[in-house]
């Protein structure tokens, strides 16, 4: 581990220590005030049945998102943020069996898949 990445961790290691003692009130985080849906899916090489299957989103509501008739509330761009900077290990969160990324159109796995 280099000396910069060790660091990283020793401050966040110190932040949390401090939070658990009550010296730190707590974190704010960074939501981005839009997200672009379709990006992120098309990045990861799904459909829209594949993305929703796998994330746990329903259909419809990935299609409302990406026709821009509806906007992710704020812990849906957070999750959709996660799922777009570290997909493999969402997914590797939410499946106990590797995920494929063929699905059929009605969202259940292909054959074969497993999810």
């Amino acid at each position: 581990m280099s000396r910069k990445a060790l660091s990283k961790v020793m401050r966040g290691l110190e932040e949390a220590k401090a939070y658990m003692e009550g010296e730190r009130a707590g974190y704010k985080v960074s939501v981005p005030p839009t997200i672009d849906v379709k990006s992120i899916r098309r990045g990861l090489k799904m459909t829209q049945a594949a993305f929703s299957a796998n994330f746990g989103f329903s259909l419809d509501t990935v299609k409302h998102w990406e026709g821009g008739r509806r906007t992710p509330e704020v812990p849906a761009r957070a999750y959709l943020t996660v799922i777009e900077r570290n997909p493999s290990a969402v997914l590797e969160a939410l499946h106990s069996a590797p995920v494929t990324q063929k699905t059929e159109m009605n969202g259940k796995p292909a054959s074969g898949s497993h999810t």
